[in-house]
């Protein structure tokens, strides 16, 4: 009786257990069902390295943009106390006006450059220092017989850095040789 008639008749060859059985039973057949175990091993574990690389990569997404929304925190809540301060003096100058509304601004911007320290933003203030186009903007050239060429004579805005990173040029007027044009 060949396979066919005996699915047909309902033999126990004619089931998928009496097929295994048969699979499992010849030489090729063992080495099939090891091939698909391995292969049905080898997707599952390919689905949870998947499933784990996509939740890595959310993550890292969430992390990267707290990173941006957050990342000043430090110096913002360094200013929310000068910003305390400033409204102190105002107020304290508003009853009374004279030298104590100086003292309480020059502290108030005392306490502003440190927050710039701890933040790494450092004041460029060039007077007197030979001109440096890299951190100075030349807003005027002036005569001058008093000063050496190319200097920085008046700093009219200071300039910032941020870790070394320029933020601001220093606005500066700079001396030339008198009769120089």
């Amino acid at each position: 009786m060949n396979e066919f008639n005996r699915a047909e008749n309902g033999g126990p060859q004619g089931t998928e257990q009496g097929a295994a059985a048969d699979a499992g039973s010849e030489p090729g057949g063992q080495a099939l069902a090891a091939a698909k175990a391995e292969a049905k091993e080898n997707w599952n574990s390919y689905l949870r390295v998947s499933a784990e690389m996509e939740n890595f990569r959310k993550r890292s997404e969430r992390e990267v943009e707290n990173a941006r929304k957050f990342a000043i925190e430090r110096f913002a809540q360094e200013l929310v106390t000068v910003g305390d301060s400033l409204e102190a003096g105002i107020a304290a100058g508003a009853a009374n006006p004279g030298p104590a509304l100086l003292e309480g601004a020059e502290a108030t911007l005392r306490q502003l450059h440190r927050a710039f320290d701890k933040a790494g933003i450092k004041i460029i203030d060039p007077a007197g220092q030979a001109f440096d186009p890299a951190l100075h903007e030349a807003m005027v050239a002036q005569d001058s017989a008093d000063h050496p060429p190319n200097s920085v004579i008046t700093v009219i805005q200071k300039g910032y850095s941020l870790n070394g990173r320029l933020l601001r040029p220093a606005r500066v007027i700079v001396s030339r040789a008198p009769g120089g044009n």
